[in-house]
């Protein structure tokens, strides 16, 4: 199998892997940290994919899609962080001034997992940032060490998959998810 990661513009295909199975409900369509979050709980049903297809429309749009052949089976939110809910963030820390981007949702569909996707998601997410001019990129995965994690909430990466794709340990967070603490990992795009 060869994965291809390309930038998130086609809605239908990101539908595909953060949409509902009904178009009125209201999931999180990976809005949640996106925008704020008074926006967040205002927008409604059909609202929200409308909204998700605004972004996939814009420059740059919301993250990178994973491809087996033309199927999409991955999706992967990235953004500048001053453009999300991390900006704010009580239980982020900023470790510096630096314009860096967030990665902050990585999600593999059913049927497709444990085959490398997330690698090539965060790989793909990181060329995407740096093709955008991002100084460094920034994920806030969990940190389970050897612990199962739920997969609906694994959403936000682990620890050591993003070690593995070079970033490193910037700062402990406050921030628990799925009962694991997040860490801040980040990867300078300088050098």
């Amino acid at each position: 199998m060869t994965i291809a990661v390309r930038p998130a513009s086609v809605f239908e295909d990101v539908r595909t892997l953060v949409g509902p199975k009904s178009p009125g409900a209201n999931v999180c369509w990976c809005l949640s940290h996106r925008i704020p979050s008074k926006l967040n709980n205002e927008l409604r049903g059909p609202a929200r994919g409308e909204y998700v297809a605004g972004l996939c429309r814009a420059e740059p749009p919301p993250g990178v899609l994973a491809y087996d052949s033309d199927d999409p089976v991955g999706w992967a939110a990235v953004a500048p962080r001053s453009d999300t809910a991390f900006a704010r963030s009580r239980s982020i820390p900023h470790v510096d001034d630096l314009p860096v981007w967030s990665l902050w949702c990585v999600r593999v569909r059913p049927g497709h997992r444990g085959e490398g996707i997330s690698h090539a998601l965060i790989s793909g997410a990181v060329g995407f940032a740096r093709a955008h001019g991002a100084p460094a990129i920034e994920a806030y995965p969990l940190d389970s060490g050897d612990a199962k994690v739920d997969l609906t909430l694994a959403y936000a990466g682990i620890r050591k998959n993003f070690e593995r794709a070079g970033f490193t340990h910037a700062a402990d967070t406050t921030s628990v998810l799925a009962g694991h603490p997040r860490v801040l990992m980040r990867l300078d795009l300088r050098r």
